[in-house]
C-alpha cells in the first residue's frame, strides 16, 4: 500500500503544480501548453467552453486506449493525474502573477515542466500527447520526441492562425522551457555505462543481480602494478546510478568507477 501511496500523492502534487501553471500563467494571457492540454486551451479559447472539462473529456478516450495497450499501472496514474488536474483547474481561480507575456511564457513553462516532469518520475503521466505518442511508438519505429514536437507544433500554428502570432510564438517559447524542464527531472531515460574495477567482484555482482539488469565481467591487470583484478561493465539510466553508486560504495571502496555518457544501446537493453 505504502509503495503505491507515495507514487499516487505525487501524481496529484503534480496536478496541482500543472493547473497553477495554466490558471495563473498560461489560460490568462491565452498561451497555449503542449499536447491535449494545448488543444483543450485552444477550443476553449474560441468557443468559451470550460477548459477544465475539456481537458478531461480530450484525455478519456487516450486514457482507455492507452488502459489495454500500455500497461494498467501507468494508466493508473496517469487517470489520477488527469482527474485532479481537471479538478484543481476548477478550483485555482484564472488570474495572472505577471502581466508581461514574456515572463509568463517563461515561468509558466518552467511549472508546467515541473508538474509534468515528477509526474513522469513517479511512473505516470499527465495524459495526452504522451500517451498518444507511447502507442504510436509501439505500433511504429518513430521517434518519439520528434512525434510530440510535431504534433505541439500544429496546435501551436492553429493558434496563430486564430488569434495572434504573438501569443503563438510565446507559446512555443514556454513550451520549449517546460520541454527542458522536463528532461531535467524525468532522467530515467538518460543511460549511462559504469566501468567498475574492483577485487570484490563476486559480492559486488550479488547486489547489482538483485534487479534485472546486465553486467559484463572482463579479467584486467594494471599495466604498472600488474595487479589483477575484474572490471564490471553496466549500462544503467541516470535514474539508477545513485542506487548504483551506493553498492559499490558499501561493498568495495576502494573501487575505481569511471562513469561515462552512452549515446545509443543497440541489441538487448533491459528497461526497469
Amino acid at each position: 500500500m505504502l509503495n503505491k501511496s507515495i507514487p499516487s500523492f505525487i501524481m496529484i502534487l503534480g496536478a496541482a503544480i500543472l493547473a497553477c501553471g495554466f490558471n495563473l500563467f498560461l489560460i490568462p494571457h491565452q498561451m497555449l501548453s503542449g499536447g491535449v492540454s494545448g488543444v483543450s486551451m485552444i477550443i476553449g479559447y474560441w468557443s468559451g467552453f470550460d477548459i477544465a472539462i475539456l481537458y478531461f473529456i480530450l484525455n478519456l478516450p487516450l486514457l482507455i486506449w492507452g488502459w489495454f495497450v500500455i500497461g494498467k499501472l501507468f494508466i493508473f496514474y496517469s487517470i489520477l493525474s488527469v482527474l485532479f488536474t481537471s479538478w484543481f483547474l476548477e478550483w485555482i481561480p484564472v488570474r495572472a502573477v505577471a502581466e508581461d507575456l514574456l515572463l509568463s511564457a517563461v515561468f509558466g513553462g518552467v511549472i508546467v515542466g515541473i508538474g509534468t516532469g515528477i509526474s513522469l518520475r513517479f511512473g505516470g503521466s499527465t495524459g495526452g500527447f504522451d500517451i498518444l505518442g507511447s502507442i504510436l511508438t509501439r505500433q511504429r519505429d518513430f521517434p518519439l520526441g520528434t512525434l510530440l514536437s510535431g504534433l505541439n507544433g500544429i496546435v501551436v500554428i492553429a493558434l496563430g492562425y486564430m488569434f495572434n502570432w504573438n501569443d503563438a510564438l510565446a507559446s512555443m517559447l514556454s513550451i520549449y522551457v517546460g520541454g527542458k524542464v522536463v528532461d531535467t527531472i524525468h532522467i530515467r531515460h538518460v543511460k549511462v555505462t559504469a566501468f567498475i574495477i574492483t577485487t570484490c567482484k563476486d559480492a559486488i555482482l550479488a547486489k547489482l543481480l538483485q534487479k534485472p539488469r546486465g553486467v559484463t565481467v572482463v579479467h584486467t591487470r594494471g599495466a604498472f602494478s600488474h595487479t589483477e583484478k575484474d572490471m564490471l561493465m553496466t549500462v544503467t539510466t541516470r535514474y539508477e546510478l545513485a542506487e548504483l553508486r551506493r553498492i559499490i560504495r558499501e561493498t568495495d571502496p576502494k573501487a575505481f568507477v569511471n562513469v561515462v555518457p552512452t549515446v545509443g544501446v543497440l541489441g538487448e537493453f533491459r528497461r526497469t
